[in-house]
């Protein structure tokens, strides 16, 4: 069966997702080390090791994501953030740093390493030296790849692969982001926030709400509609006499009809996405995937899917997954 990994970033998401099925949940310390660095979200070390604990009695693993890239002289941190994980009980580190990786397989050999997204490795010479390397027993792949593509790499690896299949859908090659940085000064690899939320704003002006990321204005809104969190890559932007989203529509990634394909190419793993989500989403989503992990186990067809109201501005693509574009 493939293994469906569902994102945790609270404690109590964390008791959401596994009573929903999920069978392990990825999260991360209330630190730097983790991208998905948001004030309010996140993990404690007394936290994540009851969580765990709770995981466990449940038959659940916890996935510890120190997934940005340290910063020059301040290495110890992430250091301490792998250290703490293993002695808290986690079942694997999210690692994305090669020089992180390096000091884990050093100093932590026993501990699990599964390389993040943010490494954006996506051919079998990448991931095979990360696993020659550093003992990498699993490689989260960019949302960049088609399925052919997903399974010409599993022919030619002898690691595990995991891939996303529900929520945000990032529009670049993970780990090469540079959009957020330049308007904001700070790097989401390396901060752990795309859009930082200490850069954004919401204003009235002429009627309508704008909402505005490093002082400048990404969407315009009716002032009495749902206003988005403003992500440069999603911007609508005017020019000339032309307004519209320049990068990507406001749209998430739903590939629940595709999971019998994914299976077929080879892939072990199935991440949703949504560490910034609340437990209910999370248990929502975790029970309509588990649904169609257990359908595509017992050889039925897989449920319709039944998360439109969830994804972002009610759409969803197959993404990558399918390159009508090529």
């Amino acid at each position: 069966m493939m293994e469906l990994i569902c994102p945790a970033g609270t404690p109590a998401a964390l008791h959401a997702a596994v009573k929903a099925g999920a069978h392990a949940v990825y999260c991360g310390f209330a630190d730097e080390t983790n991208a998905r660095n948001f004030p309010g979200l996140n993990f404690s070390r007394d936290e994540l090791s009851a969580s765990i604990a709770f995981a466990h009695a449940s038959g659940a693993k916890v996935l510890v994501a120190i997934n940005t890239f340290p910063r020059a002289g301040a290495e110890s941190l992430w250091h301490q953030a792998v250290a703490d994980a293993e002695t808290a009980g986690a079942d694997a580190v999210i690692l994305a740093d090669i020089g992180l990786l390096a000091h884990a397989a050093e100093h932590h050999p026993d501990l699990r390493r599964h390389l993040s997204v943010q490494a954006a490795a996506a051919n079998p010479d990448m991931i095979n030296f990360y696993a020659t390397a550093f003992g990498v027993r699993r490689v989260v792949l960019p949302r960049v790849l088609t399925i052919a593509e997903i399974a010409a790499i599993n022919r030619e690896i002898d690691v595990e692969t995991e891939v996303f299949v529900f929520g945000g859908l990032c529009v670049m090659a993970e780990g090469r982001c540079s959009l957020s940085s330049y308007i904001t000064g700070r790097s989401p690899n390396m901060n752990g926030v795309c859009s930082p939320p200490s850069h954004v704003d919401y204003a009235t002006e002429d009627g309508e709400l704008a909402a505005k990321l490093g002082g400048y204005t990404i969407h315009r809104n009716a002032k009495d509609a749902p206003a988005p969190y403003p992500t440069l890559c999603k911007g609508c932007f005017s020019s000339a006499d032309k307004t519209g989203y320049v990068f990507e529509d406001p749209t998430s990634l739903d590939a629940t009809e595709l999971l019998p394909a994914l299976a077929k190419a080879g892939v072990t793993a199935l991440k949703i996405e949504g560490r910034q989500r609340s437990r209910s989403y999370v248990a929502q989503v975790v029970r309509s995937f588990r649904a169609a992990v257990d359908a595509v186990e017992a050889g039925r067809p897989v449920p319709p899917g039944t998360l439109a109201r969830l994804t972002e501005g009610q759409s969803a693509t197959a993404g990558a997954y399918r390159k009508t574009w090529r």
